[in-house]
C-alpha cells in the first residue's frame, strides 16, 4: 500500500512535469501551474480517485461523455479486439472496414426518422464543422451557392474549432478566434429564467422563435442555408426552452425551406431519456451532430446523421464531397462506440433514464436543492440539469460578476467529493446514466453541503 509521504511526493512530480509541459483547454495556464493540477489515477462506476487518495462522485460524467459508467470490461475488451485485427486503417480512397460499416447501420438504427446515412469525424467539434460544409454543399448542388448563411444562438456551443467558435455564440470566445468564419449570424437564446422578465414562458417561447424569423427576413430568406440549436443548450449552462418553443422553430424552418441542424452532442445517446434530444423534445432535424456517449468517451469518435434530403443529393451529385478526417471511422474507435451502443441496448439504459432514474433525478433535485437560499430555480430533463444560483430568490438578482460565485461553487463541490460543473451563474450536471438511486442521493446531499460552503464563502466576501 502505498503511503501518504509517497502520495503527496508523486502528486508534486506529476504536478510539475504538467506545468512544464502541458497547455490545458479553456484553462488559465499560468494560474494553474501556481495551483498545480488535479491528478485523477484511476475510475470505477460513477465515481473517481485522484493521486491524494480522494473518492470523488463525478457528476458531469467526464466531460458529458462517459454515459455507461467507468471500468466496462465490454469496451475495453472490443478496443483490444479490435486494436490487434486492425488498429487502423482510412475510408478514403474509396475504402471502408467492418467496424465502421456496422456502427453506420447501428446508429441508423437508433436515429430519428430517416437520419440514415452516416460520416464519421474525431470529436464533437468535427462533426459541427461538418455540418456547416455539408448545408453549405447541399445548396451549391441545389444551384443555390448564395445560400450560405447558418443561423445559431447567442451562448450556444458548438466546440472550439474555428467554424465552432464561429458558430457558437461565446462572447469570450469570439473575442480570441478573430476574424470568424463569415457567413454565420445569432439570435437570442431560450433562456425565460435569466431573460424572459415577466412574460409567461410560452409567450418567451414564441418570441425567441420569432427572434429567428426577424433574422431570416432581415438577411434574406434566400441567402439562408440553415438554423442549428442544441436541443438543450449545455456547456451554456443547461437550457432548457419553453415546451413551445422548438415546435415554433420548426415552422420557421419549414415556412422559409430552411434547414434544421441539431447538435446532439451533449443531448444524444441517452442524456435526455430517449436515444437523442431531438426525440425528447419533438424536433425534426434534416442533419444531426453528435459524440461524447456514442463511445461512452472511451475513444474518439463523433458523427454526422444525414437525412434523406441531403444524403440524397450528395450521392446523386457527380462529384466529390471534400471533406474528412485522417480518423473518420477509426476500426478501434467506432468498434468501442459499437459496443457502446449495443450494451445500451442490452441493459436497456434508455427506459432505464426515461422511467426511472431521469425522474428519481429530477425529483430529488427538487426536493433537496430547489429550496436552498442560492437556488434560483432548477432545469433539467432526464440526467441533465442546471441552476441557477442568485443573490436574491425573489428577484433573480445575480451576484455581481468579480464574487464567480459559479467557481467558489465548483471549488467546494471538488474538495468535498463530489465534481459538479460551473458555467458562469449557473451550477450543471450530468452524471453516467448508470448511476444508482443511492448514488443520486450522495449526489444531492454533497451539492446541498457545497452549496452551503458557498452560501458562507460569499458573505464572508460581504455578499
Amino acid at each position: 500500500m502505498t503511503n501518504n509521504i509517497e502520495l503527496h511526493q508523486d502528486t508534486r512530480d506529476i504536478q510539475a512535469t504538467d506545468a512544464a509541459h502541458h497547455l490545458h483547454p479553456f484553462t488559465n495556464s499560468g494560474a494553474l501551474n501556481a495551483k498545480g493540477a488535479r491528478v485523477i489515477t484511476r475510475a470505477d462506476g460513477v465515481y473517481l480517485w485522484d493521486s491524494e487518495g480522494h473518492k470523488i462522485l463525478d457528476g458531469m460524467a467526464g466531460l458529458w461523455c462517459v454515459n455507461m459508467g467507468y471500468g466496462r470490461q465490454e469496451l475495453v475488451d472490443a478496443a483490444q479486439q479490435q486494436m490487434q485485427t486492425l488498429p487502423y486503417y482510412n475510408t478514403f480512397f474509396q475504402t471502408t472496414h467492418m467496424p465502421a460499416a456496422e456502427l453506420a447501420k447501428e446508429l441508423a438504427s437508433v436515429t430519428p426518422d430517416d437520419l440514415n446515412h452516416i460520416f464519421f469525424a474525431g470529436s464533437g467539434s468535427e462533426a459541427v464543422d461538418t455540418i456547416l460544409r455539408l448545408v453549405r454543399q447541399y445548396w451549391v448542388i441545389k444551384g443555390k451557392p448564395y445560400r450560405n448563411i447558418v443561423i445559431s444562438r447567442n451562448n450556444a456551443y458548438h466546440g472550439s474549432t474555428l467554424a465552432g467558435t464561429s458558430l457558437g455564440g461565446m462572447g469570450g470566445m469570439h473575442k480570441q478566434g478573430a476574424p470568424l468564419v463569415p457567413g454565420i449570424e445569432h439570435i437570442r437564446q431560450p433562456y425565460w429564467y435569466g431573460e424572459g422578465a415577466d412574460m409567461s414562458e410560452e409567450d418567451f417561447g414564441k418570441a425567441c422563435a420569432k427572434a429567428l424569423e426577424d433574422k431570416i427576413l432581415a438577411v434574406g430568406p434566400d441567402n439562408v442555408a440553415a438554423f442549428i440549436g442544441e436541443p438543450i443548450q449545455g456547456a451554456g449552462g443547461v437550457i432548457v426552452p419553453p415546451s413551445n418553443y422548438w415546435a415554433e422553430i420548426q415552422k420557421i424552418c419549414n415556412k422559409y425551406d430552411i434547414l434544421l441542424a441539431a447538435d446532439e452532442v451533449i443531448c444524444g445517446f441517452g442524456r435526455t431519456g430517449s436515444w437523442f434530444g431531438s426525440q425528447t423534445l419533438g424536433i425534426k432535424p434534416d442533419i444531426i451532430s453528435m459524440a461524447k456517449g456514442m463511445s461512452s468517451g472511451y475513444l474518439p469518435i463523433s458523427a454526422v446523421a444525414v437525412g434523406g434530403r441531403i444524403a440524397n443529393a450528395l450521392i446523386e451529385h457527380d462529384d466529390d464531397f471534400n471533406h474528412g478526417f485522417t480518423y473518420s471511422g477509426h476500426p478501434a474507435a467506432a468498434a468501442v462506440a459499437l459496443a457502446n451502443i449495443r450494451l445500451m441496448k442490452q441493459e436497456n439504459i434508455i427506459d432505464y433514464v426515461a422511467n426511472d432514474i431521469g425522474p428519481y433525478f429530477q425529483q430529488q433535485l427538487q426536493e433537496k436543492l430547489a429550496d436552498h437560499p442560492l437556488v434560483g430555480r432548477i432545469d433539467g430533463v432526464g440526467l441533465v440539469a442546471g441552476m441557477a444560483l442568485v443573490k436574491d430568490k425573489e428577484t433573480r438578482e445575480l451576484y455581481p460578476e468579480d464574487i464567480d460565485i459559479g467557481t467558489i461553487c465548483r471549488d467546494h463541490c471538488f474538495s468535498n467529493g463530489l465534481i459538479m460543473r460551473a458555467t458562469g451563474s449557473r451550477m450543471v450536471l450530468s452524471p453516467p446514466l448508470v448511476i444508482t438511486r443511492d448514488q443520486v442521493d450522495e449526489l444531492c446531499d454533497k451539492a446541498r453541503q457545497c452549496l452551503d460552503l458557498t452560501l458562507e464563502s460569499a458573505r464572508k466576501l460581504g455578499y
